[in-house]
């Protein structure tokens, strides 16, 4: 087969395994979606490519010389550290964005095995991070507690306090509860930022659903 025809496959094996993890990724709604995930496999395995044949040409040339051919495949472990660090959000005593950042280095590891023609191990990587990040959690997302950081508004202090009070009646736990005064066109609005951890196998959707069927309360950010 054709080289150039060769690494092409390599890298549309590289990005469909990246699209798989990324539409999972996407559809939880977080940050690194499929196009990120996409582009780091798709990046990861054209890198082990120029880092394999990329200076054969070079060394054709001068004989004797010889070159590390995992010189350049060996800085994208370093070099996604920076990606995954930017969906990681640390707010008070919350930690979110971990797993979409493992899920960002699973995709590269897997972007460098296409990329090194290991077109099994590739699949087999994105098959198991599937596994990790949907089977895993049917079966153990219940245990332990769940935290999420919650920003709404109001119109007034009493109903952020009842939503507060309604919130520890039930079996949450507030955590941190911060209420700031805004000025906006239409007058004074109450901003509160709370972080909830959830006890046990309660849903984290419970209390959104809460939130929401409260007319007065404007949900402005979940974390």
């Amino acid at each position: 087969m054709n080289m150039e025809w060769d690494f092409l496959i390599r890298l549309c094996v590289a990005g469909l395994c990246g699209t798989v993890i990324g539409l999972d990724r996407e559809y939880r709604v977080k940050d690194a979606g499929f196009r990120t995930h996409f582009l780091v496999a798709l990046g990861s395995a054209l890198m082990m490519i120029v880092s394999q044949y990329g200076f054969e040409d070079f060394l054709a040339s001068h004989d004797g010389l010889r070159l590390d051919p995992s010189r350049i495949a060996a800085q994208v472990v370093s070099g996604i550290g920076f990606i995954g660090a930017g969906t990681i959000i640390i707010h008070r005593q919350l930690v979110r964005g971990l797993t979409t950042a493992a899920s960002l280095w699973a995709t590269a590891g897997i972007g460098l095995a296409a990329g090194g023609h290991m077109y099994l191990v590739a699949a087999a990587a994105t098959v198991l991070t599937l596994f990790g990040l949907e089977v895993l959690s049917l079966f153990f997302g219940g245990l332990g507690c769940r935290r999420t950081m919650v920003v709404f508004s109001a119109p007034t202090r009493a109903v952020v306090d009842a939503m507060f009070n309604r919130l520890e009646s039930r079996d949450y736990a507030v955590i941190s509860y911060e209420v700031e005064a805004a000025r906006t066109p239409d007058g004074i609005v109450y901003r509160a930022t709370l972080v909830i951890r959830s006890k046990g196998a309660v849903s984290e959707e419970g209390y959104i659903d809460l939130l929401r069927a409260d007319p007065d309360i404007t949900i402005e950010r979940i974390v």
